[in-house]
């Protein structure tokens, strides 16, 4: 590898190290649905947004708010003194992508069979916390 790649990629290592996120991968949702649930957290503080995925009637609810506490989890081991509803923490980003799809057939008439993609998806999602920016006068 060389120097300038090197370096780089200390920084990249050193930077992830400050980042707090939660992943989940291989989750049995369309990504459709999913990101659904990512819209509407997006960007929200996050006792704000536990309490939307709480209320949301959508399956796929369910799991987004278990990995948020994930990731709140991992906010916290870092920072043990400090609290979560003192640190302003926001939902900074979340991004699902599609993961693999399982491949079944389903019966039609006539002797012929039609495809069905059983869909999944991996979801990352970040927590920060907010940066309050001095207002100027």
């Amino acid at each position: 590898m060389g120097a300038r790649k090197h370096n780089r990629a200390e920084l990249m290592k050193e930077a992830k190290k400050s980042m707090f996120f939660a992943k989940l991968n291989h989750c049995p949702t369309s990504p459709r649905k999913m990101r659904r649930m990512a819209d509407l957290i997006r960007g929200m503080e996050v006792e704000k947004a536990l309490h939307t995925l709480k209320m949301a009637p959508q399956e796929s609810s369910i799991r987004m708010r278990k990995l948020l506490l994930s990731a709140i989890a991992n906010w916290q081991q870092k920072n043990e003194n400090r609290r979560v509803e003192d640190a302003n923490l926001i939902v900074k980003t979340v991004f699902v992508d599609e993961g693999k799809s399982l491949k079944r057939l389903r019966t039609a008439p006539q002797g012929r069979g039609h495809r069905i993609q059983k869909r999944s998806n991996h979801v990352t999602i970040f927590v920060d916390s907010k940066v309050l920016q001095p207002q100027e006068n």
